[in-house]
Parts: structure tokens; sequence; C-alpha cells
């Protein structure tokens, strides 16, 4: 199936707000509209023949230490897997690091869980940019919601304030 990419500016109604928000001045990034039910990677790329190796997951993450939980997004490849209790936990300089509750992660995103995404997170989070992704010349990353898909340069996510390049894999 062909994928119709447009300027993400062009396709605000493919957004979530804080992504609309985002990249309202933000060049290079475009947005394509999907069939929802196959917002999963796996689905997504089987169906609409992306591969795995362009296509890059937002997981977030809850960093505990001292009864205070932060949370922090991590951008790997989907053929990778983000090393959250190692590498992340150290990076954080928490106790202890897990997965964010879907609940949580979808409230303090005000994204749809399955599309979120680095652009429009809030402010204080810190977006850990895994070194494969920060080097790939574009990516298919989520919009906020499970409708649609954007695509950047891995350049564009590196660059995003509160980024850090780091090797995020175990």
């Amino acid at each position: 199936m062909t994928l119709h990419w447009a300027p993400a500016t062009d396709r605000i109604d493919l957004l979530a707000d804080p992504v609309a928000q985002a990249v309202s001045n933000m060049d290079g990034v475009e947005a394509v509209e999907i069939d929802p039910d196959l917002a999963d990677t796996a689905a997504f790329c089987e169906k609409y023949g992306v591969t795995l190796e362009e296509s890059a997951n937002c997981v977030v993450v809850a960093a505990k230490r001292g009864g205070e939980t932060r949370y922090a997004a991590c951008m790997v490849l989907a053929t990778m897997r983000v090393d959250v209790n190692g590498v992340v936990r150290k990076h954080l300089e928490a106790r202890k690091a897990s997965f964010a509750p879907m609940a949580d992660a979808v409230e303090l995103t005000g994204m749809e869980y399955g599309g979120i995404t680095p652009l429009g997170l809030p402010d204080d989070w810190p977006i850990l940019v895994d070194t494969h992704v920060a080097e790939h010349p574009r990516v298919v990353i989520g919009s906020g919601l499970r409708r649609s898909k954007l695509a950047v340069s891995g350049a564009t996510l590196a660059g995003l304030k509160r980024a850090e390049v780091l090797s995020l894999a175990g």
C-alpha cells in the first residue's frame, strides 16, 4: 500500500495537539494517514512496506529515586530493545526504572498509546535518542495519534530540546 506523505504543518489534523504545536516551527517533518488498527510497528511495517530498520519507537520510562518519579522518552530503532534497567536507569541516576504505565504515559503526554512521539513531550522530560536513530537519514515515528505517522531525520530528533544521544541497547 502506498503512503502519501505531506508536510506535517499541512496535516495538523493528523497530529495530537502537543505534536501539532511542536511541529509548527519545524522543517522537514512529514505526516501520513494510516489505518489506526495498523499503528503497532510490526503491523504497520508489514502493511505499508516500511522496514523495521526505518522505524523508530518512542518508549516512555518512569525513573524512581527517593520517592520521586521522573519520566523520560527513549527513541530506538524498531529492531532494538531499550536497556531500561541498565543504561537508562543509570543515565537517569534512578534507583529503579521501568516502562511507564499506559494510563500515565497517555495522560502525561496528551497522546494516544501506540502513537507517542518525542515531538511535543513535556518540556522537563529528557529525550534519550539512540545513536542508531540519531545517525539515520529518515525514520518513521508516531504522531501522537494511532491514525497517522511522522517521518523525520535522526538529526532532527537528536537536535530536540532536552535530547541526549547515547547507546540505549544493553
